[in-house]
């Protein structure tokens, strides 16, 4: 990975966590003015809507489709991070402070770091191991204790869960992170946008106002819609671990976003937890390695600037660059510092 490709990387990941974590708190705004199935819906369509205006003045060419074998992995992440995900979180927010929930979406780092190095062959070193335990050391102070009883546990669980379920998302997410950021997003959006308002409509939720509704629209178009073409982009570029980190900084936007959306206040607790998953996160994100290391020959298809890694001739017509066309990458061996991006996801 050449650093201009590891600073893009971590833009897109800071950028996807920002805009993110404001979703948090001003979800949380709009969840009296919708049930809960109609407002993951509309948070979602609002982000394929978008998508889709915006889809006709991108440049042709520069990235490469989704294809027929890509259904699993987008089936997955549809289930997973447009339905599952967001009605957890929602059912969290319904009984957890707005600042509190936020900062608990930090387990999804460690969620996310865990799957990808037990199932997908992401190395992790020990460093690592220790940022993803202060992680999840901050996450139970943040839920032990409370004067709320089972209803603050239940919603830390729902919280946990929306957590497990993106992890799992994002592990899905790197196999597609090659194809097209935007269409990916739209399709995963306007499905489970489709599928959570038409559960909304059977169980009798009606459609907000017109301002809260403009509102979630608004909300689910740069918190999930931009936010995840974002997340894609710096999954292609750095990895499911490390952009894992990253994004674990949309907590602490999303508690510091609670005081002037809900009127919150940081408590001594939530500044403690806060501090602990800091740690955790400076830890990760610091995660960098080179080593000599074998690129198999493979043939695929993916956006791309000539470098190193894509040195072949250019044919005729192809646009400028970045573009996407089928290529060949001939056996290679060498020694440099580099990311688990889809070039570099080998065993250690």
């Amino acid at each position: 990975m050449s650093v201009p490709g590891h600073a893009r990387g971590v833009a897109s990941g800071l950028g996807a966590a920002v805009l993110f974590g404001v979703s948090t708190p001003l979800a949380k705004l709009l969840l009296p003015s919708s049930g809960t199935f109609m407002l993951a819906g509309l948070l979602y369509l609002g982000a394929g809507i978008g998508l889709t205006v915006i889809a006709p003045f991108r440049r042709a060419g520069r990235e490469a489709p989704l294809r027929r074998g890509d259904l699993p992995s987008l089936g997955a992440m549809v289930v997973a991070g447009g339905i599952v995900g967001p009605l957890l979180l929602l059912a969290g927010l319904a009984r957890l402070p707005g600042g509190e929930a936020s900062l608990l979406l930090n387990l999804e780092a460690f969620f996310t770091i865990g799957i990808a190095v037990l199932l997908f062959g992401e190395s992790l070193a020990t460093r690592e191991v220790v940022g993803a335990v202060a992680i999840v050391l901050g996450g139970v102070v943040l839920a032990s204790g409370s004067s709320d009883g089972g209803m603050y546990a239940l919603g830390a669980l729902a919280v946990a869960g929306a957590s497990l379920a993106w992890a799992i998302d994002n592990n899905f997410s790197q196999r597609l992170s090659l194809r097209d950021p935007v269409a990916v997003t739209r399709v995963k959006t306007l499905v489970a946008g489709a599928v959570n308002v038409s559960v909304a409509v059977a169980i009798g939720d009606r459609l907000p106002s017109a301002a809260p509704l403009a509102g979630a629209l608004a909300t689910g178009f740069f918190g999930y819609g931009l936010s995840i073409v974002l997340h894609l982009l710096a999954l292609r570029q750095i990895g499911t671990a490390r952009q894992a980190a990253y994004l674990a900084t949309a907590p602490f936007v999303g508690a510091l976003a609670a005081v002037p959306i809900l009127g919150e206040r940081l408590t001594s607790k939530n500044i403690g937890a806060g501090l602990v998953m800091a740690v955790g996160v400076a830890i990760l994100v610091r995660a960098r390695h080179g080593h000599r290391h074998v690129h198999d020959a493979v043939e695929h298809d993916h956006a791309h600037v000539h470098d190193e890694h894509h040195d072949h001739a250019q044919g005729e017509g192809v646009p400028s660059e970045p573009h996407s066309h089928p290529h060949r990458h001939e056996p290679m061996v060498h020694d440099h510092a580099h990311d688990p991006d889809p070039h570099h996801r080998h065993r250690h």
